[in-house]
């Protein structure tokens, strides 16, 4: 096993919760859960949508989500075109406020360059 996969192993990789006030009930907020945005996520965003983190359109936010919610439980909320088109009918706010709770760890494309 080579060093760089022993170390992938052994890396703890918390999930955030991301809170969406919009899609929520009686019970309060809904509520879904990303894992850190990792070097190969932002080289797939990267290849559908260049420029992705100097010009980040609303198209490339939904793909982002799309790409890294998850359920309480750790499996994807969204999946296919049918998702990303109802993603893409949802309000500009709700759609970059959940992209910005995505991204809260994440000060600048400085920052992400280090890692």
């Amino acid at each position: 096993m080579g060093m760089a996969k022993e170390l992938r192993e052994r890396r703890q990789v918390p999930t955030r919760e991301v809170s969406v006030p919009e899609w929520g009930d009686d019970s309060g907020a809904f509520k879904l859960y990303v894992k850190p945005i990792t070097c190969f996520d932002l080289s797939q965003l990267q290849k559908k949508h260049p420029n992705f983190l100097s010009n980040t359109t609303i198209s490339a936010m939904v793909d982002l989500i799309i790409m890294k919610a998850l359920d309480d439980a750790g499996k994807k909320l969204f999946n296919g075109i049918e998702d990303r088109v109802e993603l893409m009918a949802e309000e500009t706010t709700v759609i970059s406020e959940i992209a910005n709770q995505m991204f809260a760890d994440i000060e600048s494309e400085e920052d992400l360059a280090k890692n």
